[in-house]
């Protein structure tokens, strides 16, 4: 018989030396670093805090490409992978350029865009309350359907049944702890870090004692599963059931306040290692 994962451990209980040796936090937005569907003063100031400490920091999110464009401009980042690892964007403020990479073609996605837009008619029509997000005149690559952001807020058994759609006629489709995102391609965000560590770093796989992970939902399951040092903040717990992988540690703080509290612990940890260098 095959044993249900163990829970995650609490933040508090994560080796000092392993939160010391961190160079890149990799982190989600919606209810990770924000709190209510707003990032609050404290979350961006501790995200401020790790890029002056000489940390990379690189939000990884199902937000699109349009608010990524500004995310990698206006906030203290290296870079930021949207829609689900479809795109990634860099800013060279050096250079006053942007690195932009786009994992299909203009010609693929158009057709990708209307078979999308009929999935999600028929989707919606199954889920009273749903809606296309927001968001969506800004996104590239996905259909967004919200269900729990300006939508509902409707159960997560919904939200399956909007995926299940998608997903019969063919596409990826990822529930977020707002959306249900769905896209015709191979592609998470595991693969859009891959491809961005490897252009503008080094391979992921050589650094991952190096790197930490902050999520909250499903669709964050797959850097879960990759990252060792990988953070669940606290309202991660109601999707641990049918996660399909856990995180390894978790906040007791939820949303924002969890981003701060990993923020604290990581800077403790290496400003101690500093004092303790001969």
């Amino acid at each position: 018989m095959t044993r249900p994962p163990a829970p995650p451990a609490a933040l508090a209980d994560a080796p000092p030396e392993r939160l010391a040796a961190l160079r890149w936090v990799l982190t989600d937005i919606d209810d990770t670093l924000t709190t209510d569907g707003r990032l609050t003063a404290e979350a961006y100031a501790a995200l401020d805090r790790l890029h002056v400490a000489g940390l990379r920091v690189v939000p990884v999110t199902g937000r699109p490409a349009g608010w990524c464009d500004m995310i990698a401009r206006l906030w203290p980042v290296a870079a930021v992978v949207g829609e689900n690892g479809a795109l990634w964007y860099a800013m060279d403020h050096g250079a006053r350029r942007m690195r932009r990479h786009h994992v299909q073609d203009d010609a693929t996605r158009a057709a990708a865009r209307a078979r999308l837009e009929a999935m999600a008619a028929e989707a919606m029509a199954r889920v009273p309350g749903s809606r296309i997000s927001a968001d969506q005149p800004f996104r590239a690559f996905d259909m967004a359907v919200d269900f729990a952001e300006d939508a509902g807020p409707l159960p997560l058994t919904e939200a399956e049944r909007i995926a299940t759609v998608f997903r019969a006629g063919g596409a990826m489709a990822k529930v977020s702890s707002i959306h249900v995102n769905a896209w015709i391609g191979e592609w998470d965000k595991l693969a859009g870090l891959r491809h961005l560590f490897a252009t503008l770093w080094q391979p992921l796989e050589l650094v991952l004692d190096q790197v930490a992970f902050l999520g909250d939902s499903p669709n964050d399951a797959p850097l879960f599963g990759a990252v060792p040092l990988s953070v669940g903040v606290a309202n991660v717990a109601p999707f641990l059931p049918g996660i399909a992988c856990a995180p390894a540690y978790v906040t007791a703080g939820a949303g924002g306040a969890g981003f701060v509290e990993f923020a604290e612990a990581a800077l403790a940890a290496i400003n101690k290692k500093e004092e303790t260098q001969p």
